[in-house]
């Protein structure tokens, strides 16, 4: 299949065909800095989260109940920006979602996959959401979906975290050039919350459990896992069940959605975490190009918007 730029997006986005998936990436604001979007108030103190219009109300006791003001402008932009896309998909207005949990896998308990409450009884959506330091990533797709995104860690992080790796995920971290090693772990790491997150266990399963390296034949059955572009200190990744996807289109989130125009970083700006190891320096925007995957063989369409 030949690859094509993506088209700058609708501002009403259009469901994915069978055997495609939309990825919207999306920078959180600065601590300190206000929204783009005038509409939208600016936190009063340091105490105060953002509150973007459509948030529900534990939605936003969620936000306000982070320590740092960064972790609760990325987990407000997080979930706006979801109810905002979501709204779009299924032609509603945001704030009238309604978020669900599907029954989890191992328990049965109502903590598994979210998901979205769709009337009509159209063909089902489904969505993943992840945030770590700097880079917020919703997957949709017509299929169950994972996505995780990460932070580089730094080498004492990678070296202290590989123990939780499989085994082999560990003999190929190990046989990495030292100067590789941080990015290959986040590709590693990615890949193995995206397949948990898709399969709805989450960390509850083991990471150690399931081999997510490089060797296609020792992955999972009938799961299709990918690599995505996030720019040089993120690593991103996608999993579905059933065959590898034929179409991924990887857009950062236009202005206005939710607070619109490009945020710039610096080496020294602090960001909070929100996922199971750190990272040491903020991510960037990557230019819009089209790449094919070496490692799924799907056309990932990249755009600059």
């Amino acid at each position: 299949m030949d690859t094509a730029h993506a088209p700058a997006p609708d501002p009403v986005p259009t469901r994915p065909a069978p055997g495609h998936l939309d990825v919207w990436l999306v920078r959180p604001p600065l601590p300190g800095r206000p929204p783009a979007d005038h509409h939208t108030p600016r936190p009063s103190g340091p105490s105060h989260a953002p509150q973007p219009p459509g948030l529900s109300s534990a939605e936003l006791r969620r936000a306000a109940s982070f320590a740092r003001p960064a972790d609760r402008a990325a987990y407000a932009t997080a979930h706006t920006a979801l109810r905002q896309l979501l709204g779009g998909y299924l032609d509603r207005p945001p704030a009238a979602l309604t978020f669900v949990r599907e029954p989890c896998p191992g328990c049965a308990g109502p903590h598994g996959r979210p998901a979205v409450v769709q009337a009509g009884g159209g063909s089902p959506l489904h969505f993943s959401l992840a945030h770590s330091r700097g880079l917020i990533a919703v997957a949709v797709a017509p299929r169950v979906i994972g996505v995780d995104v990460e932070r580089l860690p730094s080498p004492e992080t990678v070296e202290a975290c590989a123990r939780a790796l499989h085994p082999g995920e560990q003999a190929e971290l190990a046989a990495a050039p030292p100067g590789e090693r941080r990015a290959h772990f986040g590709r590693l790491w990615t890949r193995k919350e995206a397949y948990l997150k898709a399969l709805g266990t989450g960390l509850s399963r083991h990471p150690r459990t399931d081999y997510l390296g490089s060797d296609l034949r020792r992955r999972p059955a009938r799961w299709a896992v990918l690599d995505l572009p996030a720019g040089p200190e993120h690593a991103a990744a996608i999993a579905v069940p059933g065959d590898r996807p034929d179409h991924v289109t990887v857009r950062w989130l236009p202005a206005g959605l939710p607070y619109g125009g490009d945020v710039p970083y610096s080496e020294d700006t602090p960001y909070g975490e929100d996922t199971p190891y750190g990272g040491d320096a903020p991510g960037a925007n990557p230019g819009g190009t089209a790449t094919r995957s070496p490692r799924s063989g799907s056309t990932i369409t990249r755009s600059s918007r």
